[in-house]
């Protein structure tokens, strides 16, 4: 197998000790969310749920093109580079005409160190490939759902030519160029014997790095102990033990910028606040305005007092690191944030 396995730790590789480097006038991770849509209705996620049980994420299916080229033009305002533009979100990207577009006027900026898109790359095919390639993508993570059509169907709810498929992704892997290419699948769909090493045999060759994640609880109204066969659901999503910490890390180091504009300050399945719309602000101002700060002064506090959206939530303790934990700075750092 050429690729490198991963596991406890993400591929963008070493974190730094977030309590020590805050506050961040410059955000680590921007995510911008192109398509509140998807081609699949997979299992563990919360497209699987009808749309009157899931929680409002946001007004508009599709970014406009011209408010996206807003967005990052005001993050030349930042005064440092954004160390990841992450195009993902509740849906999938490249489901959006222009987002080949997208990543060429981002990468143009100069102003990341690295943009990735996060997809189930269904819809890759050889026009796209080199369109993402020539545009500058830094990484295509690809999310697979079984090694079967039968999984995938049985996962997803749709119907594939498998082996077209993981022909599409050979293709993408072999025109890669620069761009790396990161496939994950998440354990439950591994689970007859042999499923592991076919998983590694199909996919091991044609990607740069590869990894088996856990299948975590996010989602209210999914029976993740019935999906996950028995197995404890007491690993974070990369493998590490789940973490009792009471703050969220999420608004310290990230911002998520919705297809309507508004900004949140998470990638939460339900939005716990609504922190502007670059509609109206700078990207820059937002991140560093009253309101942000505000939010995070509160989080501080513990998620519970930020409302029951992130009262109840689970997400963060399931994909957070060592490195996130907040809980021993929160002395130190909410007479910082109070005072912005």
């Amino acid at each position: 197998m050429k690729a490198k396995f991963l596991t406890n730790q993400t591929p963008g590789g070493t974190r730094s000790v977030l309590g020590e480097i805050l506050p961040l006038n410059t955000p680590k991770l921007i995510q911008i969310f192109p398509v509140y849509a998807c081609n699949f209705r997979c299992q563990y996620c919360f497209h699987a749920l009808p749309k009157e049980k899931r929680g409002y994420e946001c007004d508009d299916i599709l970014m406009d093109f011209e408010l996206f080229k807003k967005a990052i033009d005001d993050m030349r305002n930042f005064k440092e580079k954004v160390k990841m533009l992450r195009i993902a979100g509740l849906g999938e990207p490249l489901m959006h005409k222009n987002i080949a577009d997208m990543v060429g006027y981002a990468k143009k900026s100069g102003i990341f160190d690295n943009i990735n898109i996060v997809t189930n790359a269904f819809l890759l095919d050889e026009n796209l490939t080199l369109n993402l390639v020539d545009a500058g993508l830094d990484m295509l993570r690809i999310s697979v759902q079984g090694v079967s059509a039968r999984q995938y169907k049985e996962i997803s709810g749709t119907n594939i030519d498998f082996d077209k498929f993981v022909e599409g992704i050979r293709f993408f892997y072999n025109n890669r160029r620069e761009t790396r290419v990161y496939i994950k699948i998440i354990d439950c769909a591994l689970k007859s014997e042999g499923e592991k090493d076919k998983f590694f045999d199909i996919f091991g060759d044609i990607c740069d790095i590869i990894s088996i994640e856990y299948m975590t609880p996010t989602v209210e109204g999914i029976d993740y102990e019935k999906l996950s066969g028995g197995r404890g659901l007491d690993n974070t999503q990369t493998g590490n033990d789940l973490s009792c910490c009471e703050i969220c890390p999420m608004p310290f180091y990230m911002m998520q910028i919705n297809p309507d504009g508004n900004v949140v300050p998470c990638c939460g399945w339900s939005i716990p606040a609504k922190l502007g719309n670059i509609k109206d602000k700078s990207v820059a101002d937002i991140w560093n305005g009253r309101l942000f700060n505000g939010f995070r002064a509160s989080m501080l506090t513990k998620a519970a007092n930020c409302g029951k959206i992130c009262a109840a939530c689970t997400l963060y303790r399931y994909g957070m690191f060592p490195e996130d934990n907040l809980d021993i700075y929160e002395h130190k750092l909410l007479p910082l944030y109070k005072n912005y």
